[in-house]
């Protein structure tokens, strides 16, 4: 059962139940209070005839004093008789002319009745009362008795009220069907658009209604805003699988040329081999690092979270990059003593990526410059080139996998497109963030920013004092300085390893 037609169930028996209990409570109240107020009235008559001297003659007939209003009861609706202990007449009143019949019958007995008596087209409202004599014997009974044609009038009116009541009801139940139907139709939109996305396998389509202000108008941008994050990761994957397919293929086909020549001619030849082992060196890496990323991916990849210092992190980057002879240099600015928790490999493995970035796309004679600092509670390390720079409409990219903005230049130098992606990884992975500022023909400058290790150690200052100073500044005292590299935090006069 769809959930319109749940919701009109439960709005029917709901409706229905409420319906029933308030038409009980209406019709009972008001018919129960009219009643009681006649029961009142005719209590009233019945007991002013009683305070009055009752008498019984030899022949049985019953003697008490009537006021004259009671005695004629010229009234159209209150009637009065008296019956001895046989049940005979004995008295009525003047409206009762022509009436030789008790009101009620069934009532002669011991005790107060009072009943509703129908009679022809009307219905009367009769207390039969008995009446004792002074030794408490029986000698008769009065009964007094309304004529209830206003009840009868307020039933009829009553009852039709109720009948409209029900036929408005039922009309509300269907208006209320239609107003669901037309409620949930966006729904079924939604749905046979979903359907149809799914069997087209064409996630290029968006469902209806999502111009609405209501909570199905957010539903519909919800589920447009799925599928284009779902659109844009299965193009991602489609991109990424021709990337690597390409990346693969180009290596291997340079291995295959190179192996088919040397078994033309049938002898060892040292360049193909060089070539060989230069592209199968170039596949290794492209693997390594699809793996990399595959395992960050899942989350299958493990960091270590321990205190690193990280301007020595930067400065054996430094020197082990210093060792290759290169057209560009590569200045170390400034390093300011800096500790954060993280995963050494990975962080030098960040700042290898970036400084191999800035030394493939800058010119001969151009410099990569590398600063650490801190402030507050944040490092900030600052990665800038001289190079070629990127053009603006690239910049947006990147950090995606396999993007290059100059395909055919970076895949001579023998990049895969990965190292960006792998270093805005390891970046995100330590709560930091990466930005990227580039302006074509004059350079690019990468800054990241990420967290400091906050840790606070007590310490014997230089004038024998106590005071509280950062541990990792205390370590830094003793750690490597490079000759001629200006060191935030370090005095003149030390040399490396005190």
């Amino acid at each position: 059962m769809s959930i319109q037609n749940r919701l009109l169930l439960v709005y029917a028996l709901i409706f229905s139940v409420v319906y029933f209990l308030s038409s009980l409570v209406i019709y009972i109240l008001p018919r129960d209070q009219l009643l009681a107020q006649v029961d009142g009235d005719l209590y009233s008559l019945a007991a002013e005839l009683m305070n009055g001297k009752i008498e019984v003659g030899a022949d049985g007939i019953i003697r008490m004093p009537l006021p004259s209003a009671l005695a004629t009861l010229q009234t159209a609706s209150t009637f009065l008789i008296i019956v001895n202990r046989e049940g005979e007449i004995v008295f009525q009143s003047s409206n009762l002319a022509g009436f030789d019949e008790l009101l009620d019958p069934e009532s002669l007995g011991i005790s107060e009745v009072y009943r509703l008596v129908p009679r022809e087209d009307t219905l009367l409202r009769v207390l039969t009362v008995p009446v004792f004599d002074n030794q408490q014997q029986p000698i008769g009974h009065i009964q007094v008795a309304r004529l209830l044609d206003n009840f009868e009038i307020f039933n009829r009116v009553l009852s039709r009220a109720l009948l409209i009541s029900l036929g408005a009801a039922i009309a509300s139940l269907v208006v209320l069907a239609i107003l669901t139907s037309s409620l949930f139709r966006p729904l079924e939109d939604i749905a046979s658009v979903a359907r149809q996305i799914t069997k087209a396998d064409d996630l290029s389509r968006r469902v209806p209604h999502s111009s609405r202000t209501d909570e199905i108008g957010d539903l519909a941008r919800a589920f447009n805003q799925t599928l284009e994050r779902l659109d844009r990761l299965f193009r991602s994957q489609q991109r990424f699988l021709a990337d690597v397919s390409h990346e693969l293929r180009t290596p291997l086909t340079s291995v295959r040329g190179n192996l088919d020549l040397m078994s033309r001619f049938g002898r060892y030849d040292e360049e193909s081999m060089s070539v060989i082992q230069d592209e199968m060196e170039r596949m290794s890496r492209l693997l390594g690092d699809l793996l990399l990323l595959a395992r960050a991916d899942t989350g299958g990849l493990p960091l270590r979270h321990e205190p690193v210092e990280l301007d020595n992190i930067l400065i054996e980057v430094y020197r082990q990059v210093s060792r290759i002879e290169k057209p560009v240099a590569v200045e170390l600015v400034d390093v300011d003593q800096v500790m954060i928790l993280g995963d050494e490999d990975r962080l030098k493995q960040l700042i290898l990526n970036l400084v191999d970035n800035g030394i493939k796309y800058t010119l001969p004679g151009g410099t990569v410059r590398l600063s650490l600092s801190k402030e507050s509670s944040w490092a900030h390390l600052i990665v800038a080139d001289t190079g070629i720079g990127i053009p603006p409409e690239d910049l947006p990219h990147i950090f995606d996998r396999f993007y290059r903005v100059d395909k055919a230049r970076s895949r001579a130098q023998g990049g895969s497109g990965l190292g960006l992606a792998i270093a805005k990884w390891v970046v995100q992975a330590h709560g930091g963030a990466i930005q990227v500022d580039s302006t074509p023909g004059q350079g690019t400058t990468f800054r990241i920013t990420l967290p400091l290790y906050q840790t606070q150690t007590t310490v014997i200052d230089q004038r024998g004092e106590p005071g509280d100073v950062d541990s990792k500044a205390w370590s830094g005292l003793r750690g490597r300085a490079l000759p001629g590299t200006p060191r935030r935090g370090r005095q003149p006069n030390e040399k490396e390893g005190n």
